[in-house]
């Protein structure tokens, strides 16, 4: 039943990162209840999407070859560096610390994943073609990513929109990059750190790539809303459980 739980939670994870972000509020709270310690959880539950996301990019290459965005790599170097800042702050965190941190993190990831269009919609196009801000918005969001990542795909789309981006598929494609990239550098570090359960990641990894794949055709035929409301809902309910749990 744990690894039905396992394999359930990375499928839904790859399907919805690939759509919006927040793929983490079920592999986080899956790799906890079948006892894996809250660093290791979430070190693993990074290593385990990291396949998904590259059959998501794979999936959205054409419509991010359709923006031609001439600054991507430059967005791609900036989230890299990020990432690993994030990654190493995560190895330097007792299980302890952790533990009462990840209920913050969930709190702050489920509010802006939940109220993260609104703010986007409010403040469309106050950096547009700003690229050096844009680079100082980045390097925060792939720090954050690389030490939790709850709700990082909301960020960088929200990112995308005060860029001035418009055109869904192509930001959901962009999105997908930049964050499997700083996932799968942050993803080395934990590696070579021994700080992976790999029983569980291994078979949350295959569950992922099927979601991941699949995520971005489901987007064309499935009102984002009802996703939405799902991770949404997950979100609140980990993040009562971890306030609940954490002093514990």
């Amino acid at each position: 039943m744990t690894f039905l739980l396992l394999i359930a939670a990375a499928f839904a994870a790859g399907a919805i990162n690939s759509v919006a972000g927040g793929g983490s509020f079920l592999t986080f709270p899956s790799l906890i209840f079948s006892g894996v310690t809250p660093v290791m959880a979430n070190a693993s539950s990074t290593v385990a999407l990291v396949p998904g996301t590259v059959a998501s990019i794979l999936a959205y290459q054409g419509d991010v070859r359709n923006l031609n965005e001439k600054y991507l790599k430059l967005w791609l170097v900036v989230s890299l560096v990020g990432g690993a800042a994030g990654a190493w702050l995560l190895l330097i965190t007792s299980d302890k610390t952790f533990r009462q941190v990840a209920p913050w993190l969930l709190l702050f990831a489920t509010l802006l994943f939940a109220f993260g269009n609104q703010v986007s919609v409010a403040m469309k196009g106050r950096l547009h073609g700003n690229v050096f801000w844009m680079l100082l918005l980045l390097f925060p969001i792939a720090v954050y990513g690389g030490y939790f990542g709850g709700g990082i795909g909301i960020m960088f789309l929200a990112a995308l929109r005060l860029y001035g981006m418009t055109e869904i598929h192509g930001m959901n494609g962009i999105k997908t990059i930049l964050g499997g990239t700083l996932n799968a550098l942050a993803a080395v570090i934990f590696i070579v750190n021994r700080e992976v359960a790999w029983k569980p990641a291994l078979v949350m990894a295959v569950a992922a790539i099927g979601g991941g794949y699949a995520g971005p055709r489901l987007a064309r035929r499935m009102k984002p809303a009802a996703i939405r409301g799902l991770v949404i809902t997950v979100g609140v309910t980990m993040t009562a459980y971890f306030f609940y749990i954490a002093p514990r």
